[in-house]
């Protein structure tokens, strides 16, 4: 094998296992991820060169393996996003309840001020001073 081929197989085999040098960790295994990974230039794995047709099979390979985590992670994200949406909705709920309730207590507060405005009424002196206010007396 030429010393060109064990740098790209090597390559391969860091993305395998999830630990490369030149692209960042959990790039997906491609013809150029593993040129890049290698050290060479995008698109230097070409399928009509003969000597790279067992590193495409081997990333070919490499690739559909790899799809299954991708596809865990997928499914893990859904059920992440599905239970914050359920807690958006739970969170929009209590909210509302007390949005409604704020409401309530302003209507009977509201309704407690016309009630004592008609129970005392204008016609009512206030037998009671205000605090802070003197009276002159005279002897």
């Amino acid at each position: 094998m030429p010393d060109i081929l064990k740098d790209y197989f090597a390559a391969l085999e860091r993305l395998k296992r999830g630990k490369p040098d030149n692209v960042p960790p959990g790039t997906r295994i491609t013809n150029d991820s593993v040129s890049l990974e290698a050290g060479r230039k995008k698109g230097t794995i070409k399928k009509s060169r003969p000597i790279f047709s067992d590193l495409i099979e081997a990333i070919d390979a490499a690739a559909k393996v790899e799809t299954k985590p991708r596809d865990e992670m997928r499914e893990r994200l859904d059920v992440a996003k599905a239970e914050t949406a359920r807690h958006r909705v739970l969170w929009e709920e209590a909210l509302a309840r007390e949005v409604s309730l704020v409401k309530q207590l302003w209507d009977e507060r509201e309704a407690w001020a016309k009630e004592r405005v008609a129970l005392t009424g204008d016609k009512v002196t206030p037998i009671r001073r205000p605090r802070g206010t003197q009276v002159n007396e005279t002897p």
